[in-house]
């Protein structure tokens, strides 16, 4: 799969997280936390920015302070949000209490009435597709109507103008309705992608069989850009026939969370800049290794020197 330009369309939420502090605190002993830009869209928009791309994302936030919050972040990143549109009544946006440890880490998501799930076919087709680079977009955002036929209708749009779909699985339970609904349409999704991204619990849920995630990835694999991520024994990806293994880059990590999005924002960065796909891969796992051992996620991505100069002090991934 190759990319043309570095601008990019990502459609998805954006919320809030809240982080115990100082890290290492447990979310029930916490007496402060401290605020950053959420959501995994919005986190990939920072990360792709961060890395010298540009993105504009496509949601809906709550018509209240935390709605302005998140826009206001947006801005901050430099994550364009001209197809971002306030909503009112009940909507409320994400909000995650996110703990900075491993051990017994506690990620507490609330989702009651989420903002992001208000966008329509009109948001998506209000934005721009020819010229992109691609669309991006990951699981959560299929959970719920109107915002799962939006999401659809974007693919549409985006395979009409040429441009490649990416999708990040991101299955995430507490969102969907009955995980029979969940398999029917992530396939779906997955079917209609150019390139998924997913890891090996994902791909064994879209299988229908855990134990068969493997043999589903090779088997969308067949005419698409695949990758199959396996936590600390790295990644294969499938392509064009080929398969590509990759380990990951030993840190000291902080917390598991933010790696998926890090990844994402590093691999397509590296794709739009034109290096080759195992290289990308490699660049999308320093960037996971990077984040998660950092506070927060969005303000954890990398910049392109930081990622730079990382690669250079660490030796070679393992698997």
């Amino acid at each position: 799969m190759k990319l043309s330009g570095t601008d990019f369309l990502i459609v998805g939420r954006a919320g809030m997280d809240f982080y115990p502090d100082p890290p290492g605190t447990r979310t029930e002993e916490a007496e402060r936390f401290v605020s950053c830009l959420g959501g995994s869209s919005a986190n990939i928009g920072v990360a792709l920015v961060r890395q010298g791309c540009s993105a504009d994302l496509v949601t809906c936030v709550s018509d209240d302070a935390i709605g302005r919050f998140a826009l206001n972040q947006l801005d901050h990143y430099g994550v364009r949000r001209a197809h971002v549109r306030s909503v009112g009544g009940e909507a409320r946006n994400s909000l995650a209490v996110v703990e900075t440890r491993i051990e017994d880490h506690q990620s507490v998501i609330y989702r009651n009435g989420a903002a992001d799930f208000e966008m329509t076919i009109g948001d998506v087709e209000a934005a721009t597709y020819a010229g992109r680079a691609a669309l991006v977009t990951t699981g959560t955002v299929f959970a719920a109507e109107p915002s799962r036929g939006a999401a659809f209708r974007a693919f549409e749009l985006a395979r009409e103008a040429g441009i490649p779909i990416v999708f990040d699985v991101d299955y995430r339970p507490y969102s969907w309705p009955s995980p029979q609904v969940a398999s029917e349409v992530l396939t779906r999704a997955c079917e209609m992608a150019d390139c998924i991204v997913g890891n090996d619990v994902e791909f064994g849920f879209v299988a229908g069989d855990y134990d068969r995630g493997l043999d589903a990835a090779r088997r969308l694999a067949a005419d698409r850009l695949v990758i199959y991520k396996m936590g600390e024994h790295g990644a294969r990806t499938f392509h064009e026939g080929q398969e590509i293994r990759t380990g990951i880059y030993r840190t000291e990590a902080l917390k598991p969370t933010g790696a998926g999005d890090s990844f994402m924002g590093g691999l397509l960065a590296a794709l739009a800049a034109g290096r080759d796909l195992r290289d990308a891969v490699l660049r999308g796992s320093a960037s996971a290794a990077m984040v998660v051992a950092r506070v927060g996620c969005a303000p954890a991505m990398p910049t392109t020197d930081d990622l730079e100069a990382f690669m250079a002090d660490h030796p070679g991934p393992t698997e």
